[in-house]
Formats: structure tokens, sequence, C-alpha cells
């Protein structure tokens, strides 16, 4: 069976790494007015009547893919994704970005190429890029890395933490665009060493593109849909479904559960990789399985709610939310299985 583990990726030492940064780190929330503790999406800063919201990120292995394919016009929008994508989560209006774009050494076309996706993913966010870092780093980055960080502003009573998120809350999932930009060290090594496929070669379960255009398709970005909907609906949590697949829900609040048992099929994509030995609970554990946002509000509001998404992405209902001391997700995968993550 094959694990995101044996891809290189440990996600279990990873939260360990992290809680071993963020130990230290935590003295220095003292020298300023926090409002979200480190885990959340985003971290909020209190600026008078309202919050300023930072979140960064980078667009990861997807950057291996670029490089087989010598195409680096859409990681661009893939960088963009990721952190607007974590901003709303607070319920914060991005506002501006900066970059940070390491090469092994320059190259013009790329950097162009890079930067016609920068553009892109913030005309999609509404969002400014006002400024960023390039560094030449031999002997440290092989091709180049991308990562950016973005600030959002949001008032003080419209923040959404998941703190009144309650028992009966209903889950609305919206569609993701494919993979996104995580689990693609897993996917790598599924296509490219168990299965031994090419860029180029059809995509096994979906003839119509091929294995690079699928892995390629760049993040979906989420912020104006999100934007109206909490401007005209009361929500109560929301979750960008990114690494770590659907235990994302868990960063929102302790003391509840998500039952989640009406999801779609998974894109052709994810099929794909299943049938190859990845087991189904690492599959949810790791993918977005084509849900690449969540929304929980209440029950009564979900019918607005869906209106409102369905005018920029396909979504639907998926489950809701239990009171329940362990905190965990009980999903019932496509084949009809339950499992807790």
């Amino acid at each position: 069976m094959v694990t995101y583990s044996e891809s290189g990726v440990d996600i279990d030492l990873e939260e360990v790494t992290v809680k071993a940064l963020t130990q230290k780190l935590k003295e220095t929330l003292e020298f300023q007015d926090v409002i979200t503790e480190s885990g959340h999406f985003a971290a909020l800063v209190r600026l008078g009547n309202q919050a300023l919201a930072m979140s960064t990120d980078g667009v990861g292995s997807k950057i291996l893919v670029a490089e087989m394919m010598e195409k680096y016009d859409t990681v661009g929008i893939d960088c963009v994704a990721m952190v607007v994508n974590d901003l709303i989560c607070v319920g914060a209006r991005p506002l501006a970005m900066v970059d940070y774009l390491a090469v092994e050494k320059p190259d013009p076309e790329a950097g162009r190429q890079i930067a016609s996706g920068l553009a892109e993913g913030c005309y999609q966010a509404k969002t400014a890029m006002i400024g960023g870092e390039t560094a030449s780093l031999p002997g440290i980055v092989k091709n180049f890395d991308l990562a950016a960080t973005g600030i959002g502003l949001v008032d003080l009573d419209k923040i959404i933490t998941g703190e009144k998120i309650q028992d009966g809350d209903i889950i609305i999932g919206i569609e993701s665009s494919g993979i996104h930009s995580n689990g693609l060290s897993l996917a790598r090594r599924v296509f490219f060493q168990e299965a031994g496929l090419k860029v180029d070669d059809s995509l096994p379960t979906d003839k119509k593109v091929t294995v690079g255009e699928a892995l390629l398709e760049p993040t979906r970005i989420y912020v104006q849909a999100i934007m109206e909907l909490v401007d005209n609906v009361e929500v109560h949590g929301l979750a960008h479904i990114t690494g770590g697949g659907f235990t994302n829900l868990k960063r929102l609040k302790k003391g509840i559960s998500y039952h989640i048992d009406m999801l779609p099929s998974p894109p052709p994509l994810f099929d794909f990789i299943s049938s190859q030995g990845v087991g189904i609970e690492e599959m949810y554990r790791v993918f977005n399985m084509g849900i690449g946002f969540a929304v929980i509000l209440p029950q009564q509001n979900h019918h607005e709610a869906l209106k409102i998404i369905e005018k920029y992405y396909p979504c639907q209902v998926i489950g809701k939310v239990v009171e329940d001391s362990q905190g965990k997700v009980e999903l019932k995968t496509s084949q009809g299985n339950w499992i807790e993550l």
C-alpha cells in the first residue's frame, strides 16, 4: 500500500515539528493583541475596530510537475490561492500580498510565466501584489521555489473563528478544481513511479486530459464567493480543505464532530490514485477528494447560502455538525464505506 510518508511527507512528524517551532514562538504573542491562536488558517491582530489577518504558504512540490512540463504560467495562481483561501477562513477580505521566489539561477522566461500566474491569481482574488523578494540560492534551491504572504482586513464583529459552530449546523462543500496544491508528493510517486506514466500520457481515468494537465490544474480561488456569502448570510465556520484533507475541519472548534455522508464522486484523478494502492482512508487524509472548501452555518441559512455559492462554483450539502467531545470527522466515502479521521 502506497502512503504519503513513503513518498517523503510524514504528516505526523510535520505536526510534531510545527509544535516544536510554535512552542517557543508563542512567547512573542504578548507584544500584540492577537485574536486567533496558532493552528487556525489565518492569524488575526486587533487594529482598532478591525483585525489584520495574515497567512503565508507556497506552491510545494507541484513545482516539480511544472518543471517536467516546462510550463510555469499556472503555479503563480496556486501560490495566490493557497494564501487567500486561508485568509478568507476568518472572514477577512484579502488586500495585498508579497511573493518570495528563490531560484537556482535567474531564468527571465520562467520568471515571466510565473509572474503571469501571480497576476491572474491576484485578479481572481481582487488583491494586489505590492512587492516581494527574489533570491539566487545555488546549492540550496534546485530550479526554483515560490511562496507568498498575504494580509486582509475584517471588522471585529464579523470575524469567523469557528467558535459559534454548534450541534445541527449544516456543512456545505464547494467543488475543487482538482488536486489543487497538496499531496503532490504522493501523486507524483503514484503516477511517475508506481504506474510509470509520463506527463504527456493520457490520464487513464479521463482520456480527455494528460497526466500533466490534470496535476497542474491550478487551485480554485474562493474569495469572491465567500466574501459575498459572509456579507449576506450568518456563517459559523469556514475551512480550506488543503493539506491534511478533511482533517482540516478539526482546526475550527473543539467539542464537536463532523458527520459527512453526502460527498460527490471524486474527480477521475483521485480515482486513479486510489486504484494504484493508496488506501481510502489515506486518500481522505491527504487530498481534497473534490471538495476544496467547506462552509458551516445554521441549518435555516443553507438554502440561501447555496444560491449565493452556486453563482460561482458547484456546491452541495455534504453533512452536518454533531456535538461530540471526541472531535472527529466521520466520513462516508464514495464507495459507501465509513471511515474516521
